[in-house]
């Protein structure tokens, strides 16, 4: 039986905001309702980055994905964050398919925070603050896109080249470069850089605003002043993960905010189970690691799309 080989150019062909959004959400869903299996996420730290371990289990499939975060890369002509992820049929554990998943791990991350903001942040919401202009930040607008519009965005980040490259990237939208300050005073803000220490000040937040943070997704890293939390509803995806690595794990261990302040994970939201924001004015977050489910929820779409198209290369990679 031969395994499909998907590199980047056969996931960017395959690939679709849309539909990432769709399956995602339904992974949370079943997440919420008890229908999948999640390992957490391991790390390998390094002198210069790191690597992370991800498996889960769907329905009808399974698989893992190693992931890097090297955030010197691109200095380097490389991308901060590169993936691959190997896709079994659970009933007898053959590789399936071995595809990158640099794509999809942007793709989820962007589908997540904006199934997130579905949920949390105002209906009327129509200016987005980018804090960290990187790739992540193409992918948090294509998927806000699909539920916030027509949005004008503001966009903050040290470096003036990664702005522009995000302009020339995305012509279809109004962006315009500005300070972090004028970022952060939008209805929708999305954090997205490697900080270890917060970088967002509580006095910068608006009233009724919703807070995607997306950076801090190992320990030690912050972006938020932990006064936004402990005065925001904080939602996050994995409580376990959120924890130990995401944008509580430093205010954590630091006796700044409890986990048992944390008010929900997406999952019981999408469920059902907890409801999303019922006060205009409140000031939502939403603490994004990323889990698996949703890595492998993409990896089953893009499969199952690439099965149908045929022309893909394969490889006899198991013997018999």
């Amino acid at each position: 039986m031969p395994t499909l080989l998907l590199d980047r150019n056969a996931v960017k062909t395959l690939i679709r905001m849309s539909e990432v959004i769709s399956v995602v959400e339904e992974a949370f869903k079943m997440y919420g309702e008890g229908q999948v299996s999640m390992t957490a996420k391991t790390y390998l730290s390094l002198e210069r980055g790191d690597f992370r371990a991800m498996s889960a289990a769907i329905p009808g499939c399974a698989g893992v994905k190693w992931v890097n975060v090297h955030p010197q890369n691109p200095s380097l002509g490389l991308p901060t964050v590169m993936a691959v992820l190997v896709y079994s049929d659970p009933e007898t554990g053959y590789p399936l398919a071995i595809m990158d998943a640099t794509e999809i791990t942007a793709y989820r991350t962007g589908a997540a925070a904006a199934i997130a903001s579905k949920h949390l942040a105002r209906g009327d919401s129509r200016t987005v603050g980018i804090i960290g202009a990187g790739y992540q930040a193409r992918t948090q607008i294509l998927a806000l896109a699909e539920f916030f519009g027509p949005i004008s965005i503001k966009a903050f980040d040290i470096s003036k080249v990664a702005v522009d490259r995000l302009m020339s990237s995305l012509p279809q939208f109004s962006i315009r470069s500005c300070s972090i300050e004028e970022a952060v005073a939008s209805d929708i803000v999305c954090t997205l850089t490697p900080s270890l220490k917060p970088i967002v000040k509580r006095e910068w937040i608006v009233a009724g605003s919703h807070i995607n943070a997306i950076g801090a997704d190992a320990p030690g890293k912050q972006e938020l002043d932990p006064l936004i939390l402990k005065e925001a509803i904080v939602v996050v995806d994995d409580l376990k993960q959120a924890s130990t690595s995401g944008e509580i794990n430093v205010p954590i261990q630091q006796g700044a905010y409890s986990i048992h302040e944390v008010y929900a994970t997406l999952a019981e939201i999408v469920s059902g189970s907890k409801q999303g924001r019922t006060d205009c004015r409140a000031i939502t977050v939403f603490d994004s690691t990323g889990v698996a489910v949703t890595d492998i929820a993409v990896a089953k779409l893009l499969f199952e799309k690439a099965q149908k198209r045929g022309g893909y290369q394969s490889v006899e990679l198991v013997g018999t």
